[in-house]
């Protein structure tokens, strides 16, 4: 490889480094934490620019920085709101500053051998989006997630942080800069309910578009502990199965 060669790799490395840094960056979905709105196996696009311009709003979809992961939730209270719990029949809603997230059943939704209750969420000022619950009836011990177990709506060791009263969380106030975020898929989604909030400075960016999509399995805890065979892996089980209808599908209101 001459100079001129060398000088013409640099500078498309450079380009693509300042792209995936300050514009656009390439986005594997790898649970099911945002099902029905971002499936397992769904590659977005994420614009990084518009939080560097404008600044993120109740009802966006984000990705942000948690410890040394990157997630994708759905911001559902910022700073300053007052965020409460309230139940409706067999499943539980979010009112914010007084006024309820109005929950409407919509049908039903079955993916991987599961079968999960399928709603429409309104969020004021943002508008409808779907959302999912499991369909057996819940225990005392409130919501069950894969990896930790059956919680409260609030996990128990973030109470005293979201109101000061250990094991009173039933309404809490979000932190001036800071954020209250879920995933859609509300029975099986590691969000503020385990982690807390995130700072404005966590956030990295919004999904605006699903650039391709494959039927592949979610990831384990041990998949992350080898990402780069992970990602490679991920990506040849998505070619050998693309769900090309969801391709070109835009993720921004």
């Amino acid at each position: 490889m001459n100079k001129k060669n060398l000088i013409d790799w640099a500078v498309v490395i450079v380009i693509v480094l300042l792209l995936r840094a300050y514009l656009v960056q390439a986005y594997n979905i790898p649970s099911s934490s945002m099902e029905p709105t971002l499936l397992v196996g769904d590659f977005v696009l994420v614009d990084k620019l518009i939080y560097k311009l404008t600044e993120p709003k109740v009802g966006d979809v984000v990705v942000f920085k948690e410890g040394n992961l990157e997630l994708v939730k759905r911001i559902i209270a910022k700073g300053g709101d007052e965020v409460e719990f309230f139940k409706e029949g067999r499943v539980y809603g979010v009112k914010v500053n007084g006024k309820k997230y109005e929950l409407k059943k919509v049908g039903s939704f079955h993916i991987r051998g599961e079968s999960f209750e399928l709603y429409k969420e309104f969020i004021p000022n943002y508008g409808e989006h779907l959302i999912l619950f499991k369909e057996e009836e819940r225990g005392p011990a409130g919501v069950c997630a894969p990896i930790r177990g059956c919680y409260e709506v609030v996990r128990e060791e973030l109470c005293a942080l979201f109101t000061g009263i250990p094991y009173a969380c039933k309404s809490f106030k979000v932190p001036e800069g800071e954020y209250f975020v879920m995933g859609d898929n509300r029975d099986n989604s590691q969000d503020s309910r385990f982690f807390g909030f995130i700072e404005r400075s966590q956030i990295e960016g919004k999904p605006f578009v699903i650039y391709f999509s494959g039927d592949i399995p979610p990831i384990t805890p041990a998949d992350v502990k080898n990402p780069i065979i992970t990602a490679l892996r991920q990506i040849v089980l998505a070619l050998l199965s693309p769900r090309f209808d969801r391709v070109g599908k835009p993720l921004i209101k």
